[in-house]
Parts: C-alpha cells; sequence; structure tokens
C-alpha cells in the first residue's frame, strides 16, 4: 500500500487536500499509554497554517477526532483511527487548471499514473496537507519515546542562503534539542529568526518562494537497532522521509562532507566513558553498518522551494495537447521547509517506534 509505512507499527494515511477530511490508521500501537492531550495538540499546532506570513493564509483548526483505539485517553493496542476536517478550501482556484500542469507539481505525473481520475484541487492526495495526520501519528509515537528515555527534536537548518547554528553532534542534551520546537519560529540561534524571515518575505513578496534544510536528531537511542543491507535504520528513515512532499533530498552525519574528508578525518575514534563505549566525533550520525552505535542520531533533509507561486510560467494543457502560461492561484508557503519541522520530526519517532517494535526493545 503506497500510504502506508511501517512493519511492526503501520500507518496508513488517507484523504485529499480539498475533499471533507484527512486522517490516518495506526495499527500495532502499544496498548496502555495515556495520551497527554495537551502535548499532542502542541506539536500539531506547530505545523497547523495560518499563523503568520511564513506559511500559507489558508486556516484550519487541524484538530483530530480519534474514532477509534483509545478509551478514556488510553491506548487500546487496537488501530487507532483518527479524522481531520477540512474546513478551509477555497475549490474554485483550481477550476481553470484542471488540465494544465503546475510546473513542480505532481498534476500530469498524477494524471498519468491514475488515468485522469486524480483530485488535482490542491495538490489532491499529493498535498503537504496530508501531513497533518501523519503528525498526528508522529504526536503519540514522540509521546511513547520519551517515556523510554529517547527524545527525537529538529530546527530550520537553513533557508536559501540563511543558516542557522547546528546541533552539537556528541554532547546534545534533551534541552538543546528540544529547545527550537518550543519556540515560534524553530531555530537554535534565535538572531537566525529575523534573517530567515526577511529572506522567506523578500520571496513572498516577489510572487515566488525559497527552500530549506531541516536538522533532525535522536538521543537517547540504544545501541544495535537495525539491520544490514537494506535494511539499514537510515534506509528506513529515508524511506519515511522521501515520503514527505518537497524533501529532495536527504544525508546522515557529516553527508556530502565526508566525500571531501580523508579518512583521518572522518573516522570516529572510539573510546569508553562512564562504561559505555563512544566516539570521540560523530560524523557517522549515529549509525555504522546500518545500525545504531548509541550515539545521536543525525540526519538533514532538504526541502525543494514551493512550487506554487505567483510567477506566470510556461506549461501544457496535457489534455489538448497545447502550450500555454500560467499563474498559479491559490494559498500556499513562500517557504515549506518551516512547518516542516514537525513534520520530520514526527516521521523519525514513527520510524524509530516501528524499530523499537520490530526488535522488541
Amino acid at each position: 500500500m503506497s500510504s502506508q509505512i511501517g512493519r511492526k507499527l503501520k500507518v496508513s494515511i488517507f484523504g485529499e487536500s480539498h475533499g471533507r477530511g484527512i486522517g490516518a490508521v495506526i495499527d500495532g500501537f502499544p496498548s496502555g499509554m495515556t495520551i497527554d492531550q495537551e502535548k499532542l495538540a502542541r506539536f500539531m499546532d506547530r505545523r497547523r497554517p495560518g499563523k503568520d506570513k511564513t506559511s500559507t493564509p489558508r486556516r484550519e483548526t487541524d484538530q483530530p477526532e480519534i474514532l477509534s483505539g483509545v478509551l478514556d485517553g488510553v491506548t487500546c493496542g487496537t488501530p487507532i483511527a483518527a479524522v481531520i476536517a477540512n474546513k478551509d478550501q477555497h475549490s474554485a482556484d483550481y477550476k481553470n487548471v484542471a488540465h494544465e500542469a503546475r510546473p513542480g507539481h505532481a498534476d500530469y505525473t498524477g494524471y498519468l499514473r491514475y488515468d485522469g481520475h486524480n483530485d488535482v484541487r490542491g495538490g489532491g492526495h499529493f498535498s503537504a496537507r496530508l501531513t497533518a495526520p501523519l503528525v498526528f501519528a508522529g504526536g503519540l509515537c514522540l509521546q511513547y519515546l520519551e517515556q523510554r528515555g529517547i527524545y527525537v527534536g529538529a530546527h530550520l537548518a537553513s533557508v536559501a542562503e540563511v543558516q542557522d547554528d547546528r546541533y552539537d553532534p556528541c554532547e546534545l542534551t534533551a534541552e538543546e534539542l528540544l529547545a527550537p520546537g518550543q519556540r515560534a519560529f524553530p531555530v537554535l540561534r534565535e538572531s537566525a529568526e529575523a534573517e530567515m524571515r526577511d529572506v522567506i518575505e523578500q520571496a513572498r513578496q516577489a510572487g515566488d518562494s525559497v527552500g530549506g534544510v531541516v536538522e533532525v536528531a535522536v538521543t537517547g537511542m540504544p545501541a544495535g537497532v537495525g539491520s544490514p543491507v537494506f535494511d539499514s535504520v537510515e534506509g528506513r528513515l529515508a524511506y519515511g522521509y522521501y515520503g514527505i512532499p518537497a524533501v529532495k533530498g536527504v544525508s546522515f552525519g557529516a553527508g556530502f562532507r565526508a566525500s571531501e574528508m580523508r579518512g583521518s578525518e572522518n573516522n570516529d575514534e572510539f573510546y569508553i566513558r562512564d562504561g559505555i563505549v563512544r566516539t570521540r566525533t560523530n560524523h557517522h550520525g549515529g549509525i555504522l553498518g546500518g545500525i545504531t552505535s548509541g550515539m545521536p542520531v543525525m540526519a538533514c533533509i532538504a526541502f525543494k522551494p514551493t512550487p506554487s507561486i505567483a510567477i506566470p510560467q510556461k506549461t501544457v494543457d496535457y489534455v489538448r495537447m497545447e502550450e500555454t502560461v500560467m499563474q498559479v492561484k491559490g494559498r500556499h508557503d513562500p517557504c515549506v521547509a518551516v512547518r516542516a519541522v514537525p513534520v520530520v520530526e514526527a516521521v523519525t519517532a514513527i520510524v524509530i517506534t516501528d524499530l523499537l517494535l520490530e526488535e522488541g526493545k
């Protein structure tokens, strides 16, 4: 099933951007966990649109209605189903472009894949709107992991050419890890917020958009999780990350910088501290041979600029087979990476939870 992730913990998402609602079914979530509803609501609010000029003005409450799998706030162990109503759709924005391929979107490829029956309104099932139920599922997994001393956090590492500070790859504390998620704008260096907002606003005013990079980390992850060769922790995480709309690149640890290093620079020397094997550096991003080393798991996820821009663009009507010029209407994020930060955290939590349940840890 293409809209499902996980093996022991299976998460399926459903719905379209302008349909009646979107949602998730979570099968395999452990029983007996009391859900902190306030914490879950705060986490989902981080992704919610319409809060400022860095996101789409579409206003959605994103309040999930849990239909099954939870009784008196405690998980039952049976499938958890939740639906989120779509309340602020402007479907008329898409009537005149039903057969025109919006550059950077999946309109044309979706038309081919589904024999012309795909819902193009707001991107349909391809829309980033579908990340809301992912955040719901990930929010539950975050609470499950925290009860086991495992923490997942992320921040906006860059927007266009503006850089934030990076997480400490070796001595990362839970406080530092989670700090960006407690701010209105998810950065480590507070002065980076104004710089990033300025770049995003310049693009918005020009009818354009910018991309960005999200850095995510996991602390408290036990060593020895994962398997070679095609079931590596990197492979499982990357599979999840590439399910997030607009993701175009994923790297772990030093990533592409490792190709510029000597072996003597890239290798992380081992040592023992307090009876635990550690490494002095963490270019491997907490994963060796596809298996966790016990060091923080570190990854960077690159997001392309929002393809929906107001600047006129050349395209084709793929039904009439005619070339044309279009100007995209509707409401769109000038930088999707901002609201993608909690989505990356959610997907990371889902995959890590699945791995731990699968290996009985």
